[in-house]
């Protein structure tokens, strides 16, 4: 098995992206597509649960299956990069679709549009 999950694992270097990359666009995939598999806002901690999860168990089959008879300081730094790589976008878009929602509001204006308001006044409402 440890074949099969570098063989994996070296599949991003084969598309040309790089690693840390993998790991950023892994983790909102897999954020927007539990998300819409469960039908929860990315305002719910279930799809965030969800790569901390997958990025756990990814970084947990590295040690494991890797190439050292024992666990290397430097894989454990390693893990630690990549944690941080997988956890801080879709730790950001949870925190501001739960605490700045209107950030995300489609189709709408963050803030009045000036002459909607002068329409108002002159409408008189």
């Amino acid at each position: 098995m440890p074949m099969d999950w570098m063989g994996l694992k070296g599949l991003g270097s084969d598309l040309g992206l790089a690693k840390d990359a993998l790991h950023i666009y892994g983790a909102v995939a897999i954020q927007i597509a539990v998300a819409l598999l469960f039908r929860r806002s990315l305002a719910n901690w279930l799809p965030w649960l969800f790569v901390l999860l997958a990025a756990l168990l990814i970084e947990g089959g590295d040690m494991w299956f890797g190439e050292e008879a024992h666990v290397q300081q430097w894989q454990i730094d390693g893990a630690k990069h990549d944690m941080l790589n997988t956890m801080v976008l879709p730790t950001v878009l949870l925190v501001l679709t739960r605490y700045a929602p209107s950030l995300f509001n489609v189709g709408r204006p963050l803030l009045p549009d000036p002459a909607d308001e002068a329409e108002k006044v002159r409408d008189g409402e």
